[in-house]
């Protein structure tokens, strides 16, 4: 088993909270960064491991592949694990 970082999409996961003069965005109750309105448009800050792109949010995660080993040790000659 190893791990390998993903981007996943989040966007129907993110939410907003207007305070302060800014929205403040989350994902699963946790902040995640902000969106402020400026004259050269909105800009968005995001924690690291988050991405904005193209209106989307994406998460970068780590995700595990190949086989994940359930049973060690096994005794095939007596038929047990």
């Amino acid at each position: 088993m190893a791990f390998e970082k993903k981007r996943l999409e989040i966007t129907d996961r993110v939410t907003g909270k207007f305070l302060e003069g800014q929205l403040h965005l989350y994902a699963n109750d946790e902040q995640i960064g902000r969106m402020t309105s400026g004259p050269n448009g909105s800009q968005v800050e995001l924690k690291e491991g988050y991405e904005h792109e193209s209106n989307r949010f994406y998460q970068m995660a780590d995700t595990t592949t190949g086989q994940t080993q359930q049973y060690v040790d096994c005794d095939d000659e007596n038929g047990w694990c």
